[in-house]
């Protein structure tokens, strides 16, 4: 499981980034942070779509799946909340900013 977790860290390790900055800017919404707590659960959940035990395909459904999820839900961010996280994503603003 570890393997499977740090595999999936460097698929979304920018997205990872801006989500966490979007969901503790005082104006994110709900459903964010209800699209986020999701994406956990499925993510160390037991069930998947595809059983982690088939070879190859039991892994690679973690892979496309929450990354496409992440992306999703950082697309529809308000744009003040999506500009404010990637600027902190980048480096360019310091933590009070």
């Amino acid at each position: 499981m570890w393997k499977r977790l740090s595999v999936l860290w460097l698929a979304v390790r920018g997205d990872a980034r801006q989500l966490w900055y979007a969901l503790r800017h005082p104006a994110a919404p709900l459903w964010l942070k209800a699209g986020t707590a999701m994406v956990v659960l499925y993510l160390f959940s037991p069930l998947d779509l595809i059983p982690d035990v088939v070879p190859f395909f039991g892994v690679v459904d973690d892979l496309v799946l929450v990354p496409l999820a992440i992306r999703f839900m950082l697309k529809r961010l308000p744009s003040g909340v999506r500009e404010h996280a990637e600027r902190r994503a980048a480096g360019t603003v310091d933590a009070a900013g």
